[in-house]
């Protein structure tokens, strides 16, 4: 099918949401989500495989009903789907791999390519997969926050630790230069999973104990009383969240000159910095880019990133670090530049 130009139809799915638009390719205007053309719908992660199938394929088939004066009659879009989504997922296979990961575990082996050609009528090698911390990466960059460099890694803070290197805006996935599958969130700090340091659930803990051993020590300083020193942070750290304020408040917190926030954030973010340090100078980046929620409070984000990058490998005491440019369409325009490079490999 000739496209004339149409633009690549995309979808974007989230453990809470899956979102499905229209995104025109390079040319007058450089890459951008089609105007009016998103649509954004609830998914119950914890449904069946047919229930999430029919929903996600309910948001793609609502594209069919864009149209643009631009558009051949009857044809909203070229038909060459991107599909951003979180894994474990075989993306070369479209088979799932969600098992014991309190998201999508219906889903486990299931061929989500199938199902979804067969619920969008189309061929199943018009549907290509990758994963979304590559896709927001592969979008930043096309949309210039890479400034033009040919190696980039962008890192994606909130829930957990997203990452993507790039070479000339292909994710590299193997080699001593990268972590494995270029995954941060895979390596280790201090003995312990990066994400027991630096995710949202994580900030929440630290800062939880910090308070909690900090109103004991009053405690026993005006009781006059022996206690146990750890048994409050113990409790903080049982309870999940223990009542603690969100990472923005934290956030908030620190601005105002609560120390305790300042140190609990400042180390979180460090530790990013030293952990991805080592690969992204064996990399030879050029610029970071860091995304997600956590990139919202900048002032706090990049210093401490920074330091931590200093500390484990001084080149990188001056590498450029960016803020991601396009939050909202990244994701959404990486899964078509991939989608429309698998169709111009095949």
């Amino acid at each position: 099918m000739k496209d004339h130009g149409l633009p690549t139809p995309v979808l974007e799915i989230g453990g809470t949401h899956v979102t499905a638009a229209l995104v025109q390719g390079a040319g007058e205007g450089g890459w951008q989500v089609v105007p009016d053309s998103l649509v954004r719908r609830d998914l119950d992660a914890h449904a069946s495989a047919a229930s999430l199938l029919d929903a996600v394929a309910a948001a793609a088939n609502s594209l069919d009903a864009v149209a643009t004066t631009a558009n051949p009659p009857g044809q909203a879009h070229n038909g060459r789907w991107g599909v951003a989504l979180p894994g474990p997922f075989d993306y070369l296979t479209g088979i799932a791999r969600y098992e014991h990961v309190g998201k999508f575990d219906q889903l486990q082996g299931v061929d989500v390519r199938a199902g979804l050609a067969q619920r969008l009528s189309r061929e199943p090698r018009s549907i290509t997969f990758l994963n979304d911390a590559d896709a927001f990466g592969i979008g930043e960059y096309v949309l210039g926050a890479a400034g033009g460099s040919r190696r980039a890694v962008c890192i994606t803070l909130g829930t957990g630790v997203g990452s993507v290197f790039l070479a000339d805006g292909v994710p590299v996935k193997t080699g001593a230069d990268v972590p494995p599958d270029g995954h941060c969130y895979l390596l280790q700090f201090r003995g312990r999973p990066l994400e027991d340091t630096v995710s949202r659930r994580a900030i929440r803990r630290a800062y939880a104990a910090a308070t909690a051993a900090v109103r004991q020590d009053a405690a026993v300083r005006r009781d006059a009383a022996v206690t146990d020193d750890t048994a409050g942070t113990d409790a903080a750290m049982t309870d999940h969240d223990a009542g603690a304020p969100d990472v923005r408040e934290i956030a908030e917190a620190c601005r105002a000159g609560d120390a305790l926030a300042a140190a609990v954030l400042g180390d979180a973010f460090a530790a990013a910095g030293e952990a991805a340090g080592p690969y992204l100078e064996r990399f030879g980046a050029e610029v970071l880019i860091v995304g997600g929620s956590m990139a919202e409070s900048w002032d706090i984000v990049e210093p401490a990133i920074r330091k931590g990058l200093a500390a484990v490998a001084p080149v990188l005491a001056t590498l450029p670090i960016r803020k991601a440019e396009r939050t909202e369409e990244a994701g959404l325009v990486g899964a078509a530049f991939w989608a429309q490079r698998a169709a111009s490999h095949s």
